[in-house]
């Protein structure tokens, strides 16, 4: 659970990201391929280079879905809903995979962050994206 001090962190280390976040998102998607190579299997027919159109575009998604959870921290499972199931019962993701996922979102933001991400932010993130794989992976079951 998110204390308000999280939530507010969440929220400030989010708006530092600003319009950078398809980006930021797409290096943390490039990241996963790379030191995640199955992950890559979600992906069939994708250029998996630094900086393709198909990288970039699921990173979008990707800064877009975490948006929306900033955006409803008090009710995510509601706010992401469709995502979940789409995951669940359409793409049938392997949940470890968001959790290989955060961990380089983690990463991204702290490269491009520096000292703004210091570990209180770090620590507020990182229970953040475990709520949003919480609740991506909740149909699953």
């Amino acid at each position: 659970v998110l204390s308000a001090n999280d939530k507010t962190n969440v929220k400030g280390a989010w708006s530092k990201v600003g319009g950078n976040s398809g980006a930021y998102m797409g290096e943390a998607l490039y990241r996963t391929f790379l030191s995640f190579p199955t992950t890559k299997t979600y992906f069939p027919n994708y250029d998996f280079s630094a900086g393709s159109a198909q990288i970039k575009t699921q990173g979008q998604k990707i800064a877009d879905a975490v948006g929306l959870a900033v955006a409803h921290l008090d009710d995510m499972p509601t706010a992401l809903s469709s995502l979940s199931d789409l995951h669940a019962h359409e793409l049938k993701v392997d949940p470890v995979n968001f959790k290989f996922l955060c961990h380089n979102v983690l990463v991204t933001m702290a490269a491009h962050l520096g000292k703004d991400f210091t570990p209180e932010i770090h620590a507020s993130m990182d229970k953040f994206l475990a709520s949003v794989s919480t609740v991506l992976t909740s149909k699953y079951r």
